[in-house]
């Protein structure tokens, strides 16, 4: 066992949990839910592999939700791991965690895991990169920062520790669930892009917390935003595709770069059209806009 916690939000994840629990079994029983009042068996499974269940209505932002998990829930190891129902721990991330996590020096404050990416049942590694992700950190020493997407933890000292072995993303819906799923994606996501081009929200320097990978991350998605709509989504999706070898992947990686890289990224792009449309470049009625119509406050 090490002296850890893993924190889990879930509505309706009971084709996943049980996967997800099985991964992380023998770290530690530590393990707690925040549930958003699923309707299918996600609380029973949870419950009878041994992990805690809170229920909270969902708040509309991933970060409020977790955030109010770590200011409520009886957290009382030294480390907590922020993992999803459709994520698991590889064997040789849960080896090296056995390992590594007792001799980590104590300004360590957050470790930063390789993210391993699969699609429709294929380890996608061309077209993206590498991701790497924090996801592990000492209560009380970290938040979720409060964004519509790209959520990222914030450690507020210390330094972070880079391991060498992958957790999974291997979400196991139907490409309609997907499709639905990136369709209530892409509001926030415009949302996002809107506020980096214009300013919708008061401005921190909590970036500077920002791990190496996440702050180079954020500063692509600031040039992104700078470019010309829908243009940036095709030009984003030849570079995945052909540059960055996504067409090595065969039909999975077609439909993981196109869906992702292309589809998604116009529909984001239609939507700031549409609002811009409406509203021009003026931030308080696009304010107003967001909340009249899709009952967003901002």
């Amino acid at each position: 066992m090490i002296d850890v916690s893993f924190f889990i939000l879930t509505y309706n994840e009971e084709i996943h949990l049980e996967r997800c629990l099985k991964s992380i079994r023998g770290l530690t029983d530590q393990v707690f839910l925040v549930d958003s009042h699923s309707t299918d068996q996600t609380c029973e499974i949870a419950r009878s592999m041994g992990a805690q269940v809170t229920q909270r209505p969902w708040p509309g932002k991933h970060s409020e939700q977790f955030n109010w998990g770590l200011d409520n829930l009886p957290i009382q190891t030294k480390w907590v791991f922020k993992l999803d129902a459709d994520e698991y721990l590889t064997e040789e991330l849960c080896e090296e965690l056995r390992a590594r996590v007792s001799s980590l020096p104590e300004d360590c404050t957050g470790i930063v895991f390789p993210l391993r990416r699969v699609f429709m049942g294929r380890h996608i590694q061309h077209g993206t990169g590498t991701v790497r992700l924090l996801r592990m950190f000492q209560f009380g020493k970290a938040r979720c920062e409060a964004r519509w997407m790209d959520e990222h933890i914030l450690p507020e000292s210390g330094h972070l520790v880079d391991f060498e072995h992958e957790f999974a993303d291997d979400n196991l819906q139907d490409i309609g669930w997907w499709t639905r799923k990136h369709e209530g994606y892409a509001l926030k996501e415009a949302i996002d892009l809107l506020d980096i081009e214009l300013g919708l929200f008061a401005k921190t320097n909590a970036s500077a917390d920002l791990s190496e990978e996440a702050q180079a991350k954020r500063k692509l998605k600031q040039r992104y935003a700078k470019q010309p709509l829908f243009f940036r989504a095709f030009v984003y999706f030849i570079y995945r595709y052909f540059f960055k070898l996504g067409f090595t992947e065969g039909v999975q990686g077609f439909l993981w770069n196109f869906l992702q890289g292309w589809w998604y990224r116009t529909l984001v792009d239609a939507k700031i059209y549409e609002i811009k449309k409406a509203c021009g470049n003026d931030v308080a009625k696009i304010k107003a806009h967001l909340k009249n119509h899709f009952s967003v406050e901002i």
